[in-house]
């Protein structure tokens, strides 16, 4: 049978899945699956919540879309409202309704670039960013990442902007990191740069690579010194995944623009965000006040109904709260696994969002343990690592939010099984 749908690797036959509830997903054959990365670390609620269906039903009888260029809704503005109120200080006064992350790293380089035009420092229109960063796969968003697996179709024709952080977050002291970024400040002349976008916890790029304390209070400071905005991109870890509504929010500091997306929607509704300060926000009101982007279905009032439900799930069913509380459990169980093989080199990260980094001596061990775990009913996230970030020898594991304790010992009993048996056939 031809297969008219296009997806990722064009010469694989894809099982189908046909249905999913709370942390398993079944395929056509009936075999289940325990979902141990929701996805791309996006659906944080599980499949088909019963509380889920409420706001569905309720946009039907209501309105669905209108046109954001002609009308707002009631929607729209509560959602914004809802982000601001759960924000750090609640300082992210303003948002910024896309579609997806790479829709909302967009928007906030865009965002950033304006500011300053309607300050009239035009030639600020360069960013900073990783050597370890993935921030989306538009054209922009890639040309700020540093992925160079997911970059190396494009490259030449991407964004030109000053070279990246490279400092090692695990092994070079703080000090090293803050010299890097004033060197690079130097060098590029604060002047044309416009902002410094940065992942919290480094996801795809970085295997759950977690910044040493103090990093980015001192961050921030340096940014603010040279008049250089900080972009957050809280895509993978805002809205509870790293156990806080933020990932900035464990440093004690926030961003003056923040991108959330995967777990604002859970799954349930193709939904991401640009929020903003009020000093972000204020400079293009008063001078064009318009700002240049947008989509057709940017602030979809039920796209906007569905992420408010899975905010008020969140804080209703305290679930961040079960996110520490389970993600110790799984970060002690994933260490476990760690001591009885000598390929596991590192695990790290926080909350929800954790990572096993393998020996990237051993090629194709990534590929090997992944699909073992599919075989044994565990879906698990490839990521990349080693020094320059350029090794295909990392796995996130990161379930839904509404993992039992029992699941999650399941899920551990699954993916150690599916190391052993790797491990007895090198």
């Amino acid at each position: 049978m031809k297969n008219h749908n296009i997806q990722p690797l064009l010469r694989k036959n894809y099982l189908k899945a046909v249905t999913a509830h709370g942390v398993y997903i079944y395929d056509e054959n009936g075999k289940r699956y325990l979902d141990g990365s929701s996805g791309p670390v996006a659906c944080s609620l599980g499949h088909s919540h019963p509380a889920m269906l409420e706001p569905f039903i309720r946009q039907f009888g209501k309105i669905q879309y209108v046109y954001r260029s002609q009308f707002g809704s009631e929607e729209a503005e509560e959602l914004a409202g809802k982000l601001a109120d759960i924000s750090p200080g609640k300082h992210y006064s303003h948002s910024f309704f896309v579609n997806s992350g790479s829709e909302a790293t967009e928007t906030a380089l865009k965002i950033a670039i304006q500011y300053w035009r309607e300050k009239g420092k035009t030639s600020k229109v360069q960013f900073i960013s990783r050597q370890k960063s993935y921030h989306g796969i538009t054209m922009g968003a890639l040309g700020v990442s540093g992925h160079q697996l997911r970059r190396q179709q494009f490259e030449g024709v991407l964004w030109l902007g000053p070279e990246k952080l490279t400092r090692d977050l695990e092994q070079d002291p703080l000090e090293e990191h803050l010299a890097e970024l004033e060197s690079i400040i130097h060098h590029t002349g604060s002047q044309k740069i416009a902002g410094l976008i940065l992942e919290p916890v480094i996801g795809a790029a970085g295997t759950a690579m977690v910044p040493p304390e103090g990093y980015y209070q001192a961050i921030k400071q340096i940014c603010k010194k040279h008049e250089i905005l900080l972009i957050g991109d809280e895509v993978m870890t805002g809205l509870g995944r790293t156990g806080s509504y933020f990932g900035l929010d464990h440093w004690k500091t926030f961003a003056d623009i923040v991108t959330v997306g995967k777990s604002l929607g859970a799954g349930y509704a193709p939904i991401a965000a640009t929020l903003m300060t009020d000093e972000i926000l204020d400079p293009i009101r008063e001078g064009s006040g318009l700002i240049m982007s947008g989509h057709t279905y940017s602030g979809h009032p039920l796209s906007c109904a569905v992420a408010l439900q899975v905010l008020t799930i969140i804080e209703q069913d305290k679930l961040i709260e079960h996110v520490r509380e389970v993600g110790d459990l799984l970060m002690a169980g994933l260490k476990s696994s760690q001591v009885h093989v000598d390929f596991i080199r590192t695990v790290r990260g926080k909350g929800l969002l954790l990572g096993i980094e393998l020996d990237p001596a051993i090629p194709g061990m990534q590929g090997r343990i992944i699909d073992q775990c599919f075989e044994n009913g565990l879906l698990v996230y490839p990521s990349v690592g080693g020094k320059e970030g350029k090794d295909e020898n990392g796995i996130l594991i990161a379930p839904p939010y509404v993992i039992s304790k029992a699941e999650t010992e399941q899920l551990l009993d699954i993916l150690d099984t599916s190391i052993r048996q790797v491990a007895q056939t090198r």
